[in-house]
């Protein structure tokens, strides 16, 4: 957690500043995120025109560091609300920054009891307002760079809201300070600059048809094809 704080006050701060006397703040953020990624990899993305033009969707992404929401809130084509650790979402540094881009906080039923209810309420109402809602079904970042078992968190989404579902691959941030890669995220200094990353995005699954399984087959696909352009294959 101090790591992370270190890490986003700095970045806080330009935000706040590039925000500042703008009509639209989230607006000045998208584009700063975008800009930001892309001084920092060398980013490949494809299928960004399969996240709806309009109208509530979930986009669907393996989970693999720190910065992946920045990614692919950065790729898409329209504002993302994302669901993230309370305990982060309410760091003193960057609790205005989560709350100004919509970051909806869920806590682990053991923590806090009802927590996740009321995170999939919220989610419900960003749904049916037709926003665009990310999810990270992992419920964690990888331990070893792979794909684990999707949680049951998108069929709970899923079965209140039936919605389009847009699968997406995300390959090369494992090995970045910001995974788990050699040790715990944020704990160890940045040794890449200008890595190679890809966010593949599928062809929405319709209402009814993403079921879990499939879902996570298709997610394990796309970053199979992500992780051959980071190889240069």
């Amino acid at each position: 957690m101090k790591g992370l704080l270190a890490w986003g006050a700095p970045v806080a701060l330009m935000v706040a500043a590039l925000a500042w006397g703008m009509r639209s703040p989230r607006r000045a953020l998208r584009r700063l995120v975008f800009l930001a990624i892309h001084l920092l990899y060398r980013l490949r993305f494809r299928g960004r025109h399969h996240i709806p033009a309009q109208g509530p969707a979930l986009v669907v992404c393996n989970h693999v560091s720190f910065v992946d929401a920045m990614v692919v809130g950065g790729a898409s084509p329209r504002p993302l609300r994302f669901l993230m650790d309370r305990p982060i979402y309410e760091s003193p540094w960057l609790h205005w920054l989560f709350k100004l881009v919509g970051a909806i906080p869920v806590d682990s039923e053991r923590s806090d009891p009802g927590g996740l209810r009321r995170a999939l309420e919220q989610v419900s109402r960003a749904l049916r307002a037709g926003e665009v809602v990310m999810l990270f079904p992992e419920g964690r970042l990888t331990p070893d760079g792979e794909v684990h078992r999707f949680r049951r968190g998108l069929e709970l989404i899923l079965a209140r809201d039936p919605v389009p579902v847009v699968p997406a691959g995300l390959a090369g941030l494992w090995g970045s300070w910001t995974s788990h890669h050699g040790g715990r995220a944020l704990t160890k200094l940045p040794r890449r600059f200008r890595a190679r990353v890809a966010l593949f995005f599928g062809e929405p699954l319709p209402v009814g048809a993403a079921e879990r399984s499939r879902v996570e087959a298709r997610v394990r696909a796309l970053k199979a094809e992500a992780d051959d352009w980071v190889a240069g294959r």
